[in-house]
């Protein structure tokens, strides 16, 4: 327990950690578009580095969650060990059996009612809970997060839009004038008037004013859609990202819940196979003393039989219902496993090998 404790300490302190790193590149990110606003270079506020830190973050952080619902899976599949210890008579029972059979089951019978069995089932269950809890808590923020940048992202892409046209606008203007340009430029060389020659002079340095302006403009509004394209990119891989740490999120918390599940049927199955080991001891001990009693004593008894009989049956059928939902959770639990197993394979080939510390 104070492993697991020490674990979820550990787990909490990388989660609010990596919440704290996301949340700093989201602001980063909305920073630059601030700065775009403005005209500024963004190139300094969203660097790959920072990105790369918080996958490496992120998945020292999962890692760590995997290997506690991996350490819960351990528990559990005590469990039937446990279960089974519990159905088996004690060295002490036994040894009363030696001088009272009656007795040795009436002690076996008392562990087994007064025994707290549940109090692993809820341990386990209270323990997923936390685990989901951290988990669920990424996800909100994963998901808040995301939808921060995707609003960014919109209105970028829109301004980007406004600016290409505007670019395209100006490049179209630009190539309008060059014929007109030409044109005077071949008029000048050709005319003999110094009057007439000065105006058209006049005239060419106008429209070259202006068409040197336009590709200053030009300049400009290329620079600036390149900023945009490039915080775009930025924006659509840091979506990405989130996207994906959801989704890891996700299918831990898939795995936990229908691990939960899975926890349950089992603990029921268990419980159920005690109380029927139980019952069938009982039922032999009454068989014994019917063969040892008169008529009248096994026409009771056979009476009881039948009734045994019918309760049997109606067991029976509650217990094809049992199995059928129990069927359906461990078919979840392969689903869920599998997909745990893709995401985290390295953790799983660690704990697997134990090859931990190696």
């Amino acid at each position: 327990m104070a492993d697991f404790d020490a674990q979820v300490r550990e787990s909490q302190e990388q989660v609010a950690s990596a919440q704290a790193k996301i949340a700093e590149l989201t602001s980063r990110i909305e920073t630059a578009r601030s700065k775009l606003r403005s005209g500024d270079d963004i190139s300094i506020d969203i660097e790959n580095a920072t990105l790369e830190d918080v996958h490496a973050h992120t998945d020292v952080m999962n890692a760590n969650i995997a290997e506690l619902i991996m350490g819960l899976d351990d528990v559990t599949a005590a469990f039937s060990k446990d279960f089974s210890e519990m159905r088996d008579k004690t060295g002490w029972e036994s040894f009363v059996g030696i001088f009272s059979r009656a007795k040795s089951e009436s002690l076996r019978q008392d562990r087994i009612r007064t025994a707290n069995i549940d109090d692993k089932l809820q341990d386990l269950i209270s323990k997923s809970d936390v685990i989901t809890k951290l988990l669920e808590g990424q996800l909100e923020v994963l998901n808040d997060q995301k939808e921060r940048v995707e609003a960014n992202l919109t209105e970028t892409l829109d301004d980007r839009e406004v600016t290409v046209g505007e670019l395209e606008a100006l490049r179209d203007e630009i190539k309008g004038m060059d014929p007109k340009i030409i044109e005077l430029e071949n008029k000048i060389s050709v005319e003999q008037d110094a009057a007439a020659r000065t105006t058209l002079e006049s005239e060419l340095a106008a429209l070259n004013a202006k068409y040197n302006e336009l590709v200053q403009q030009e300049q400009v509004k290329l620079a600036k859609s390149q900023t945009l394209e490039r915080y775009i990119e930025k924006g659509k891989t840091w979506i990405d990202s989130l996207q994906n740490q959801a989704a890891t999120q996700m299918v831990l918390i898939n795995k936990l819940q229908t691990d939960t599940k899975q926890r349950v049927v089992l603990y029921d199955a268990l419980t159920k196979s005690l109380k029927t080991a139980q019952q069938q001891d009982v039922a032999h001990r009454i068989n014994e003393i019917g063969v040892e009693t008169d008529k009248e004593a096994q026409a009771s008894m056979a009476a009881i039989g039948t009734a045994t009989n019918q309760r049997m049956a109606d067991m029976m059928e509650a217990h094809e219902g049992h199995m059928v939902f129990a069927r359906e959770v461990l078919e979840a639990k392969a689903k869920a496993d599998e997909r745990f197993a893709r995401r985290f394979e390295k953790i799983v080939e660690k704990h697997d090998k134990n090859l931990y510390g190696a």
